[in-house]
């Protein structure tokens, strides 16, 4: 069975180490440089379907997180205050919406600027058991690819009908594939903010955001805030877990009393729209490794490129090795050169390691300025100049594709 804490372990992407604390992974450089690749493709298509971008504390004042609601409702899965005195008290924050909110109330806004959308991949954390965690799958410090949108009420439909698109697509590029949707609603038995109008309202909006869509609902499965639906995905062994997510929210609007002007001077409360593309870096990077089984698209391969001079100890060979990993880093490729061991083990090396191509060059090669690419797959390609050879792994990372070659 692909176990994703496995695959970690063996590729070197991240360490869970008790001295640093259960649910407290390590992003090894290999991991590292992955989910960087990710979150720069998540951000720059962000910003071009409009966010901006804000950076805000991992941590408030206790009055904070009573005000949205969280310490009433959410308490069981926050960590202690801590108190700097009698009267200041911090929380490590639960979640982001609050300081979004804030954002937004930092001046006058006006009709004119929504939808405001305000992104931020942002920590947070969850007090949660250690019984629970494993992996990425399930941890205490989230990095949470998030953003709240604030509209009129009259913008929610399209607006959402704009986030689902926007997470089709970053799906897409990231080969992951949807297992189902699910409208999450209220149940019985359970605590929510908000008046049954504006859960109604909330509720009805989502659910013709979704027309033509196949979708379960979920009683019971609500924010406390505010309906939802949420993206599932699967694991290899067919257990679903949430990945994406859109949220309303009229509650957090009125308690922190958010408004804007609108076209005829009059003051009107924005709707607070909750969503995230890919969710948390960790939860995201557990299913893909799973999904992928290691071998991540070449645009995200930690390393992309692995450069092996077939006699390390030629000094042809090793200067050819040498320039041709300096003109692949320039080109903005994660690349490599290795020059320990056998040619064979090498080689082993990178398939073990899943490295998407693998640049051979011996002393003819050298010679002629060539190399000679091996695939991920086995594929072998002829000798090709090496500049050649370099923009055809460019221009395969720059379309996101997953195939190996254009």
């Amino acid at each position: 069975m692909i176990d994703h804490r496995r695959l970690g372990r063996e590729l070197e992407l991240f360490v869970s180490d008790p001295l640093a604390g259960a649910g407290l992974p390590i992003w090894l450089p290999a991991g590292a440089a992955a989910r960087h690749a990710v979150e720069a493709y998540v951000h720059e298509l962000e910003r071009r379907a409009g966010y901006q971008h804000v950076y805000s504390p991992l941590l408030g004042k206790r009055e904070l997180f009573a005000l949205s609601g969280h310490l009433d409702y959410f308490a069981d899965d926050m960590f202690p205050p801590m108190r700097l005195s009698p009267d200041d008290e911090f929380v490590l924050r639960p979640a982001l919406c609050p300081h979004h909110a804030l954002v937004f109330r930092a001046r006058g806004r006006s009709y004119r600027e929504l939808p405001l959308r305000v992104g931020e991949l942002g920590g947070m954390y969850r007090a949660e058991r250690s019984g629970v965690l494993g992996g990425l799958s399930r941890v205490r410090a989230i990095s949470l690819n998030d953003a709240h949108n604030f509209c009129a009420l009259d913008q929610v439909g399209e607006e959402v009908a704009a986030i689902l698109a926007l997470i089709r697509e970053a799906h897409a590029a990231l080969g992951v594939r949807p297992a189902g949707f699910r409208l999450s609603l209220r149940g019985p038995g359970q605590r929510y903010v908000g008046t049954d109008e504006q859960w109604r309202r909330a509720e009805d909006l989502l659910r013709e955001a979704l027309n033509g869509v196949d979708v379960v609902e979920a009683p019971g499965d609500a924010a406390f805030y505010g309906p939802k639906i949420d993206i599932q995905v699967a694991d290899p062994a067919g257990r679903e877990s949430t990945l994406a997510t859109v949220q309303l929210d009229f509650d957090k609007p009125e308690k922190f009393d958010l408004s804007y002007t609108d076209s005829d001077g009059g003051r009107q409360r924005p709707v607070m729209v909750h969503r995230s593309l890919v969710g948390s870096m960790e939860r995201l990077f557990a299913h893909l490794i799973e999904a992928h089984n290691g071998a991540f698209p070449p645009w995200y391969a930690p390393v992309q490129v692995t450069v092996l001079p077939v006699d390390p100890e030629d000094p042809g060979q090793a200067a050819a090795a040498d320039r041709l990993a300096r003109d692949a880093v320039a080109l903005g490729l994660r690349a490599e050169r290795d020059g320990g061991g056998s040619l064979g083990s090498r080689i082993r090396d990178t398939a073990r390691r899943r490295v998407p191509y693998v640049a051979v060059l011996g002393a003819r090669e050298a010679a002629d300025g060539a190399v000679a690419l091996r695939l991920r797959d086995g594929r072998r390609l002829d000798p090709r100049p090496a500049a050649d050879a370099l923009a055809l792994v460019a221009s395969v990372v720059a379309t996101r594709s997953a195939a190996l070659l254009p």
